[in-house]
């Protein structure tokens, strides 16, 4: 069942009341920001409140200067559109999205509503929502990943710490798009890779699809970047745990619940930031005319009692470049 509520005080961090007058006045009227999300309970305990830590700093104090509405489908995303279309009905001021199918979902629901992304998944020029990074043109900004870079990155890393574990099963949640795909394939083919795509479409597939990657011959995997895999971060460490595989995944908490590694941005860091194109827009700023950027800051996590249950070596090297070293 999908789930439609508000940012309650809970999440913005308490309760705020708004005090009255002794001479009653009109009460201006308070944006509405509008949140559209696959599964909020995924995000709501590290990132979302992220983004309304952010708007706080900024000035934004729900209930007093402006009213968040977060939509989730509690991840169903055939309940998107139907939940995008319920933002535009109620009119809101704009709306923050976060990964490729709601925001596809939004884009179809309105060509007008300002619209922040924050999608790690797709390439927002590629996939014709935008005209450029530097000047997108039409109602999306927002923050999304160099695709090519990343996906290279993630072959480099895992190859470093696993030079032995070929082929690579490919975990690729497919709702997101071909991009990270087809990114990760030219990655493999320039470094002389052998994959093994696993795709999977929803929360039933993921024991199929890894256990197809097996008898396949994988020995390692490699998660692409997705809401729903990172939903699943603690099952796909479990998974690589249990199979004695070396793992990476783009988040943190697959390396927290025993994976190898994990290397991807800094997701509170995007989700903070992504308040600061909410207060353009609000501040009377076209997204048309705010370039899209791209995330500065990136976590690289190496967890040496998974290397030592999977007789593997770390060198030196791999280890002074990351930011955590779980021991």
């Amino acid at each position: 069942m999908t789930q439609r509520r508000r940012v309650n005080g809970l999440l913005l961090g308490g309760l705020f009341a708004v005090s009255g007058s002794v001479c009653p006045q009109p009460t201006p009227r308070r944006p509405v920001v509008g949140v559209l999300l696959t599964d909020a309970a995924n995000a709501a305990s590290r990132v979302l409140p992220a983004f309304t830590r952010g708007l706080q700093e900024l000035g934004y104090v729900e209930g007093k200067n402006i009213v968040i509405d977060i939509r989730s489908a509690a991840g169903k995303s055939q309940a998107l559109p139907g939940l995008a279309a319920e933002l535009v009905q109620r009119k809101v001021d704009v709306i923050f999205v976060t990964g490729p199918a709601p925001i596809r979902a939004v884009l179809a629901a309105t060509d007008t509503i300002p619209i922040v992304a924050l999608d790690q998944e797709t390439g927002p020029v590629q996939a014709g929502w935008a005209q450029t990074l530097a000047r997108p043109g039409g109602n999306l900004t927002g923050l999304f990943l160099d695709l090519p870079a990343l996906s290279g990155k993630w072959l480099q890393l895992l190859r470093e710490a696993a030079p032995r574990a070929k082929p690579v099963g490919l975990l690729w949640d497919s709702t997101t798009g071909a991009a990270q795909l087809d990114a990760a394939k030219v990655a493999a083919s320039g470094l002389g890779a052998e994959l093994i795509v696993m795709e999977m479409r929803s929360a039933d597939d993921f024991d199929h699809a890894l256990v197809a990657g097996l008898r396949a011959g994988m020995l390692a995997v490699m998660q692409l970047s997705s809401p729903l895999v990172s939903a699943l971060s603690k099952q796909s460490a479990d998974f690589v745990v249990r199979h004695r595989l070396p793992g990476l995944s783009a988040f943190r908490r697959f390396a927290d619940e025993g994976g190898l590694l994990s290397y991807g941005p800094n997701r509170v860091r995007m989700y903070r930031r992504a308040a600061s194109f909410v207060d353009k827009i609000l501040q009377g700023a076209r997204p048309g005319e705010l370039a899209i950027e791209q995330p500065d800051q990136f976590e690289f996590v190496v967890n040496l009692n998974a290397a030592k249950a999977l007789g593997l070596t770390i060198q030196q090297s791999l280890l002074l470049r990351a930011d955590e070293v779980i021991q």
